[in-house]
Order: C-alpha cells, then sequence, then structure tokens
C-alpha cells in the first residue's frame, strides 16, 4: 500500500477500490433510492392491453323460439353469447339458444354503444332483418 494515506480498519471494511483507483461501496452494502423498491413489470391485464388494442362489437342475436332479436354491445363476443345462453340476463333467459346473426366491430366502446342505440332507435325488425340478410 505504498503511496496511499494510512486509513482505520472499519473504512476498509465498509469501502473497496476498484481497478481504475476509484473509491466505492461494496455490492452487498447498496445505495439507497438505486434500485427500486418493487420489481419493474407490467400486470398481465395491461400486458394484453399493450399486446393487442381491444375491439369493440355491437351484435344482433336470434331466437327461434322467441322469433325474435336481441340487440346488444360488448367487448367480447363468444363470452356475451355464453352469457345469453346461460340466461345470465333476465330478458334473453326465455329465448335460449341464440345465435350470433349480425356483429359489426369498432375501435371503441363509445362508438359500437352509439351504434346499438341507432339500431334500437328504429325499432323496426325489418331493418335488422335487412342487417342480417347483408352479413349472410
Amino acid at each position: 500500500r505504498e503511496g496511499r494515506p494510512a486509513q482505520s480498519s472499519s473504512f476498509n471494511e465498509n469501502r473497496a477500490i476498484s481497478s481504475a483507483g476509484l473509491e466505492h461501496l461494496p455490492y452487498k452494502q447498496g445505495v439507497g433510492g438505486s434500485n427500486p423498491s418493487s420489481p419493474t413489470t407490467i400486470s398481465k391485464g395491461l400486458l394484453f392491453y399493450y399486446r393487442r388494442p381491444f375491439m369493440f362489437y355491437t351484435y344482433i342475436l336470434y331466437s327461434q323460439r322467441l322469433d325474435r332479436y336481441y340487440v346488444g354491445s360488448t367487448n367480447n363476443l363468444q363470452r356475451r353469447l355464453d352469457d345469453h345462453n346461460r340466461g345470465k340476463d333476465k330478458y334473453s333467459r326465455k329465448g335460449s339458444p341464440w345465435e350470433l346473426s349480425f356483429f359489426e366491430t369498432f375501435s371503441t366502446r363509445k362508438e359500437a354503444y352509439s351504434r346499438e342505440i341507432e339500431i334500437k332507435r328504429k325499432k323496426s325488425r325489418s331493418y335488422i332483418e335487412q342487417l342480417v340478410s347483408q352479413n349472410q
């Protein structure tokens, strides 16, 4: 240790000299604030969102039992159809099994819901049947 001033033993225990001759703290001691307190990961829900943007749908279901149509909107067509066929909705419970007759795709929930309301406001079975026939 030539050319270096004498250091106390406690100083030597807590400090180290790098190969470049610079003083640094040993790894085990760490530096407060340099490491995140929790891992920086993305939750599964957010990861799904970033991988595939959500699509929203306006759909029309048909029940042969009731000879009626049902108009709705959702972000998951298969889940929604299953919900209708399981009787989760009071109205659609009576009409099971429902068949998907028509759907349109939108990039926002607002657009899909607006389209649903537009179809419902027409209160026209012939308009719905026209949409369904164009889809086939």
